[in-house]
């Protein structure tokens, strides 16, 4: 098996060769309550005929050690050895939780993703990274391993309701920003509804491929692949606590792109005209978060367990122009407090 990104129809009939190969011992397919419903038809009959579904609620909330238990019970409840592969069928929790669980079951057996959603065919899947929450922080536990082949079948995507494909579209936009002006300024006039997913998906994941390959453990580059996530992922964390306020991945990353790039204004990075085009193009596709003055700083506070940090440096991916990101940028607490209370003035 190779680490290849097949994308569009002959996407699942590759996992299909992939998986009737003789060293191949099961196939275990790994979905959510709404993949297992809404997909899995999908891609039943690519599967062998014996494979074993093993299904984890839906939900963020779901990412844990908790789901891997399921995971890990089930495999070993079937002797699945360590020819067996692992198929995920879903968005980003399921390609991460899966593929971290396969990782570490018998030292690791090979995983497959398939995923389902655009956030996870433009990122999540792709990369070679894996993990789970612990104590409410985002991907807190995780490891790099490389799957057996990514397998993106853009059909998939006419099961999202526009929320969760929007969720996906902020990775998108976060990969323009870093890295193609050309392709931010052209997408920011024609809005973000498409007929045809599979040439942003495929530029996305090319993107991703160039820097991943240049940096696959994150010591440099890959780093740019974090913009959004400092003040992204404090966001999604905090609000995860809050019973009904809960945000997607991607809503919370939107909000991160303004913050940082606001951050990146207050540093002399970015202009102010450029700020005004990331803020304008953002709007136009997603709402606001909610949440007031008094919650920011205890926002901010879950930057201190970000990845990316040394010590007690909270490391910030930032913009030094649209389409040029920067990484290893030291910010403080209070600027990311001061970041989310500009956020929260801005009339969207």
């Amino acid at each position: 098996m190779d680490n290849s990104v097949i994308i569009g129809p002959q996407a699942l009939p590759a996992l299909a060769e992939l998986l009737h190969r003789p060293a191949v011992s099961r196939v275990f397919v790994l979905a959510d309550s709404n993949t297992a419903r809404h997909c899995l038809p999908l891609l039943e009959h690519h599967l062998p005929a014996d494979y074993k579904l093993i299904e984890i609620p839906a939900g963020e909330e779901y990412k844990t050690l908790a789901s891997c238990d399921t995971v890990w019970g089930e495999l070993t409840g079937q002797r699945a050895d360590r020819h067996a592969v692992l198929v995920n069928l879903g968005g980003g929790v399921v390609t991460d939780l899966g593929g971290f669980a396969a990782a570490l079951y018998k030292r690791g057996i090979r995983f497959a993703q398939v995923p389902t959603t655009l956030l996870a065919q433009v990122d999540a899947s792709v990369g070679g990274k894996t993990g789970v929450d612990f104590q409410g922080y985002k991907n807190q536990l995780g490891v790099f391993q490389e799957p057996a082949g990514v397998f993106i079948e853009p059909k998939f995507l006419e099961t999202l309701d526009p929320r969760q494909l929007k969720s996906g579209y902020a990775e998108v936009i976060k990969h323009w920003l870093i890295a193609d002006a050309d392709a931010f300024n052209t997408n920011r006039r024609l809005g973000w509804l498409t007929d045809n997913w599979t040439d942003i998906i495929r530029e996305s994941v090319a993107l991703k491929q160039r820097i991943v390959a240049e940096d696959p453990l994150e010591a440099g580059p890959r780093k740019l692949l974090n913009f959004g996530h400092t003040v992204g992922h404090a966001l999604e964390s905090y609000l995860l606590t809050q019973p009904g306020r809960e945000a997607l991945h991607g809503e919370a990353v939107a909000a991160g792109i303004v913050c940082e790039s606001w951050l990146s204004v207050q540093r002399g990075l970015l202009s102010a005209e450029e700020l005004d085009k990331i803020e304008t193009f953002v709007f136009s596709v997603f709402d606001k978060l909610d949440f007031v003055t008094l919650e920011t700083n205890a926002i901010a506070e879950f930057a201190l367990q970000d990845k990316k940090n040394a010590g007690a440096t909270i490391n910030c991916t930032l913009l030094s122009g649209i389409g040029h990101g920067v990484y290893d940028q030291p910010v403080t607490l209070a600027e990311i407090a001061e970041s989310l209370r500009y956020y929260h003035r801005l009339q969207a």
